[in-house]
């Protein structure tokens, strides 16, 4: 029996992420140090180009599928990850079955055991090879009106995730969105208490990602309970 210091329902809480009515643009993985086992979502393996079972996920089939350009990195930062016992995190590109090129963001925290050992990591591919669509955004407008009303703090926020993944405003605020509706929590809440939590790693240089993937992956669970649920 493992736990992850992530939500254990956030595995099965996919389909409220942005681009609802679309493919799913985020998906959920597990992966087991010993022994180098792999868990992936549906939406994970439709990334990759497979139909759910298709395919079972291999450390040699997730490097395959790298881009050619990014593969090295990524199974650089993947054999760090084993021997430090530290999350797996990356920015990169995968090429799907059909030659087609996804940028995806990997953001992940601890897997421990029932004693708190660290045996492995789990969290999100977040595909962002698209930008948020006209259309979603006026949607937006109607379901997030906190959006305007906290414009300085959110901006604040994106900036740092851009800052963090080097990805685009528009797919920051895509992420922020992710986080807001995966959670249950209002956008302005989620982006304050980020902000907030930032100033604790003002100094934190090495393992900076990995520090940040944790604090946007559990900043909802920071936020006074009396800051009401978000609507969607």
């Amino acid at each position: 029996m493992t736990e992850s210091s992530l939500s254990p329902e956030d595995a099965h809480a996919l389909d409220r992420v942005i681009g609802a009515g679309t493919p799913q643009n985020v998906g959920y993985f597990q992966f087991w140090f010993t022994g180098q086992k792999w868990e992936w979502s549906d939406e994970v393996a439709r990334m990759h180009g497979y139909v759910s079972g298709d395919m079972e996920p291999t450390t040699e089939l997730l490097l395959a599928h790298k881009h050619p350009d990014d593969r090295e990195q990524v199974a650089s930062a993947l054999a760090n990850s084993i021997e430090t016992a530290e999350p797996f995190c990356s920015s990169h590109r995968i090429v799907d079955t059909e030659g087609a090129v996804h940028h995806v963001i990997v953001v992940a925290d601890r897997m421990v055991d029932g004693e708190n050992e660290v045996i492995g990591t789990s969290g999100y591919y977040i595909d962002v090879t698209h930008t948020i669509e006209e259309h979603r955004r006026e949607t937006l407008d109607d379901t997030l009106p906190e959006l305007y009303a906290a414009r300085a703090v959110i901006e604040q926020a994106k900036g740092a995730l851009m800052l963090v993944y080097s990805i685009s405003a528009e797919q920051a605020f895509r992420v922020l969105s992710w986080r807001s509706q995966e959670t249950n929590t209002k956008l302005r809440a989620l982006a304050t208490q980020l902000v907030a939590d930032l100033r604790s790693m003002v100094h934190c240089t090495t393992g900076m990602r990995t520090e940040f993937d944790h604090v946007l992956l559990t900043a909802h669970t920071r936020i006074p309970a009396s800051e009401p649920a978000a609507e969607h």
